[in-house]
């Protein structure tokens, strides 16, 4: 069974995204798009690969961001 309705957060083709959930979780990629199934996206992880995994599992990633140097 699928649902058209998107979970959660709102993912934009680019956003870094890490795997927060499930068996690979701490993989960074890049948000490609969601599937016909808006609950589950398909992912351009770092090692280049393009995965499908359940949206409920992503979050931003903050890899991107600058640490802060006290």
């Amino acid at each position: 069974m699928t649902s058209n309705e998107p979970v959660g957060t709102v993912f934009r083709e680019g956003d870094q995204v890490v795997l927060a959930g499930g068996t690979y979780q701490g993989t960074t990629g890049c948000f490609v798009r969601l599937r016909k199934d808006a609950n589950w996206a398909d992912i351009k992880e770092s090692n280049g690969d393009t995965r499908s995994h359940p949206v409920a599992w992503l979050a931003h990633s903050t890899a991107a961001t600058p640490a802060l140097v006290n």
